[in-house]
């Protein structure tokens, strides 16, 4: 499939989810980039640091950009998404004891310890409105509220039946659990965002991610066209 059929077939998608589920924020197309030459045509650097999660929300509102792990402020999210080492202080639970978020560094560390992370290493990541991005998607991001995520719920099951296995702790939300466990399980997930993203992404109380692979987007929307609406 060339350049333009990608692109075609990504605004459709982005279109059908926009209306479907009554989005906001444009669906966010993300990409591992695995060296130079395959940065996407047309896709500059981002020009000023800051976390994924704050990413995702300038791609949402309509930027198209890609990321070194030089231009990723959060350490832990960078490392996550296996563009860097995961900093030792996280990997022991160290700095998560010391935000006051768990009771002891060995509860800290469990969570830490089931929490995705890709080994993949990568040179960058890619960011772009779904209905920009001349590329395929690894992970599709959305932005939505607890009405939206119950209705792509449905469209998950719809064909094959199922239960929905949100898994989240309530950190590393946009990039764990958003992106890399997509990525790793190939299974979307659900997560009702961080104390991080909320406030670097400046989101609403009522928003939450999902992370969609990117290789079943042309189910999740058939199964919204198909799904009687209420």
């Amino acid at each position: 499939m060339d350049e333009s059929d990608i692109l075609e077939n990504n605004q459709y998608f982005s279109k059908i989810l926009k209306e479907k589920l009554s989005l906001e924020y444009s669906p966010v197309a993300i990409k591992f980039i695995l060296n130079s030459k395959n940065i996407p045509n047309g896709m500059v650097k981002i020009d000023k640091k800051i976390p994924h999660c704050a990413m995702v929300k300038i791609a949402s509102e309509g930027e198209s950009f890609y990321s070194t792990s030089q231009e990723q402020a959060c350490k832990g999210g960078s490392a996550s998404l296996g563009l860097e080492d995961m900093p030792q202080n996280i990997k022991t639970g160290e700095f998560y004891y010391s935000l006051g978020r768990f009771k002891s560094i060995g509860s800290a560390k469990r969570t830490f310890d089931r929490t995705p992370q890709i080994d993949l290493r990568s040179f960058a990541l890619g960011y772009a409105p779904l209905e920009n991005a001349n590329f395929q998607a690894d992970v599709i991001v959305l932005i939505t509220d607890p009405n939206g995520a119950m209705i792509l719920s449905q469209s998950i099951v719809y064909t094959l039946g199922g239960r929905i296995n949100a898994n989240f702790a309530g950190i590393q939300s946009v990039c764990s659990d958003a992106v890399a466990g997509p990525f790793i399980t190939k299974d979307p997930n659900f997560t009702l965002a961080c104390s991080g993203s909320r406030k670097f992404a400046e989101l609403e109380d009522k928003d939450m991610f999902v992370g969609l692979t990117g290789e079943n987007i042309g189910c999740v929307v058939n199964a919204l066209l198909d799904i009687k609406e209420k």
